[in-house]
């Protein structure tokens, strides 16, 4: 395999290779945007510089001359007195963290905010998947675009149970679903597996779930859900939470329900260092065999850190037993209509 690094501006659309020392490939699932930060050499001779770079310029990594792997935007660069120079681009969602608005939205899926987001900010859009469940009302002051999806899309997971995620393809926004992976790639230590540590924790378990509907000095109505083996394992671990007033009763059992299924698991995590292989990044699955720590079977990369260096390809990978797509909780602002 081959990496190439391409710059883009108004001027000229050059091939990078002869002067990149090193190359850091980066995603995280919690995070708008994926990250590219590309180590040069830009002197010969201590005084003068091969190319000069310009913010807001494209950086694109290809493998093999013809598939790209990343497409995004120089924010930032760095230079010493020796010439050693550091281009950092991040790929065309960071604009959902650089935006910050005010909206109401009512009677509209998160799809569909996704949608006029993007549109209002000309943000270019790619495939938009449909998300199903329609929000009643959303109201947001001060809050970032990649808030206020991620917000849309947690409101929609917690009523139906189906997930969805924000990506960037080709310099194009994705709203992707996320299905069911079996895990692909072997990542198995004496083979292609460098080093390994792995943590369990409850510290975020919850074995039993109320939610809190209605008025609820005069006439609340609940929803409740439990789980009797891990209370009888771990002891009762409650969450409260009180959507909008307006939702019925079975919409309430229903989201009891939705609750205790993601918040009734323990947390499973590993880190691994291996060998690098280009389509494993954040939101993919491995399957990993290592003996001494036990880290046995399926894991979702949550995320991902690829290293281009001396001909040579690594990757660190945060791994979780659950797909932890990014969360956020919806409070509705006081006032709002």
């Amino acid at each position: 395999m081959s990496w190439s690094v391409t710059y883009r501006d108004d001027k000229q659309n050059v091939y990078l290779d002869p002067i990149v020392k090193s190359i850091n490939w980066s995603g995280d699932i919690k995070q708008a945007a994926r990250k590219l930060v590309v180590e040069v050499s830009n002197t010969g001779d201590l005084r003068d510089l091969y190319m000069m770079f310009e913010k807001g310029a494209e950086l694109r990594l290809i493998l093999d001359e013809k598939r790209e792997l990343f497409r995004g935007v120089l924010f930032a660069d760095q230079i010493n007195s020796k010439g050693q120079m550091t281009l950092t681009a991040y790929d065309e969602n960071i604009y959902l963290t650089k935006n910050k608005d005010t909206k109401i939205f009512r009677n509209q899926s998160a799809s569909a905010i996704v949608k006029r987001l993007c549109h209002e900010f000309s943000i270019p859009m790619g495939e938009i998947q449909d998300t199903g469940y329609v929000i009643p009302k959303l109201v947001f002051r001060e809050k970032t675009l990649f808030e206020m999806m991620v917000t849309a899309l947690t409101e929609t997971q917690k009523q139906n149970g189906q997930y969805f995620w924000i990506t960037s393809r080709e310099g194009k926004l994705q709203l992707l679903a996320r299905k069911e992976q079996k895990g692909k790639w072997v990542l198995e230590n004496g083979v292609n597996l460098l080093d390994a540590t792995y943590s369990q924790s409850i510290e975020e378990t919850r074995t039993q779930i109320k939610v809190i509907g209605g008025d609820v000095e005069k006439k609340a109505i609940m929803a409740s859900a439990k789980d009797g083996e891990l209370i009888r394992r771990f002891g009762i671990m409650q969450h409260v939470e009180k959507p909008e007033k307006d939702m019925t009763q079975s919409q309430m059992e229903q989201r009891a329900k939705q609750l205790l299924e993601d918040l009734a698991t323990i947390e499973d995590q590993a880190r691994i260092e291996c060998l690098g292989i280009p389509d494993v990044v954040s939101g993919s699955c491995v399957y990993v065999k290592e003996a001494v720590t036990g880290i046995l079977g399926g894991y979702y990369i949550s995320a991902d850190e690829h290293r281009f260096e001396n001909g040579s390809h690594t990757m660190s990978l945060t791994l979780s037993a659950t797909d932890d797509i990014p969360e956020m909780e919806y409070s509705e602002q006081k006032g709002a209509k």
